[in-house]
């Protein structure tokens, strides 16, 4: 069993629930929640903080999505997260009007990094 070494920066948490992207306001725009880890926090264990804090939402952050090519050693990291309550809590940051579940082709043109346009257009429904 390996352990995930801390995050170092901003992290990306990825929920496709259904064929569909959750994303949330920024400014004018929609993006994937993000966070910074607290201290000595791994990347799956941020995204699933993040998630709940921003969203109320309830994720499991599964599987790490490591940037390739030249641009990776710039790139934040993601982390694809399993939805694990179809129903957020009160305590989230975000409101509804806040929130988005984007068809995947919308959240690929909204602007997502690299490594979760990869992993979301292996994805896509038929």
């Amino acid at each position: 069993m390996t352990m995930e070494q801390a995050a170092e920066g901003p992290v990306d948490a990825v929920v496709e629930y259904a064929g569909r992207v959750l994303l949330v306001k920024a400014g004018d725009d929609w993006e994937l929640p993000s966070g910074d880890p607290e201290r000595a926090e791994s990347a799956s264990a941020t995204a699933a903080r993040v998630m709940y804090e921003l969203t109320g939402y309830l994720v499991d952050g599964t599987t790490l999505l490591t940037p390739d090519g030249t641009a990776a050693a710039h790139a934040r990291p993601a982390v694809v997260c399993q939805l694990l309550s179809e129903t957020p809590s009160d305590d989230a940051r975000l409101g509804p009007d806040e929130l988005h579940w984007a068809p995947i082709a919308e959240a690929v043109d909204a602007g997502v990094p690299e490594s979760v346009r990869v992993y979301l257009e292996g994805h896509t429904p038929v």
